[in-house]
């Protein structure tokens, strides 16, 4: 399927065969888009917790609006933030960016302290609003690469974050959840998996300027 065929094909699955798991590869697949999403600055405030287990995909169903996919699917991957992030951050980052680019020193540095002094002066608020933007972009990312690989996934804002953190002892690991994406593949009764989509014509969302 070319690239729109794979998206009218997406749908958010409301509920996912038990039994069905993807490979490693697909796993592997999905862990490499998050980690090529484009992010503000390239800084990557974000993380990806990919969960594979029935107990705990049960557990957190209840704090999911006990939305069964959260238990079906094959696998859970929760997009979260980190909620400590710094000048360091800024320090690491640039110090890949001359591992990888060998760029020289004069040329990153005034980069590298307006970054450390934009992080510096931000509010934890504004930064946490920051981050979660650019989980936003990652959701978007992993919806598109789900659809051209024929992975089905159910995007979901719809869970209680302090919850899932709790379950899943986040604090320790300095991380914040803010999305959940089920994936896995569809069951064959589900509902939804024949409907057509609902969408708005194109000449209705899009603005031309020319």
């Amino acid at each position: 399927m070319n690239s729109i065929q794979s998206l009218q094909w997406r749908y958010a699955v409301k509920k996912f065969d038990n039994n069905t798991y993807l490979s490693d590869q697909q796993i592997n697949t999905l862990k490499e888009a998050f980690n090529l999403t484009a992010t503000s600055y390239g800084l990557q405030p974000i993380k990806l917790v990919v969960i594979k287990n029935k107990e705990i995909q049960q557990q957190l169903v209840e704090h999911s609006w006990n939305q069964q996919q959260v238990a079906q699917a094959s696998h859970v991957l929760i997009l979260c933030i980190d909620t400590h992030l710094n000048e360091n951050d800024v320090e690491k980052y640039f110090e890949r960016v001359q591992e990888i680019r060998n760029t020289p020193d004069d040329i990153i540095n005034p980069f590298k302290d307006y970054l450390k002094q934009l992080i510096t002066n931000k509010s934890s608020e504004d930064l946490t609003t920051w981050a979660k933007n650019q989980a936003y972009l990652a959701l978007g990312n992993l919806l598109t690469v789900c659809a051209n690989e024929q992975i089905d996934s159910c995007p979901m804002e719809g869970f209680i974050p302090e919850k899932y953190d709790e379950v899943l002892d986040l604090a320790s690991k300095n991380l914040s959840s803010v999305l959940v994406l089920p994936v896995g593949f569809r069951a064959e009764d589900d509902f939804m998996k024949d409907l057509k989509k609902v969408r708005k014509n194109i000449d209705e969302i899009v603005v031309e300027i020319s």
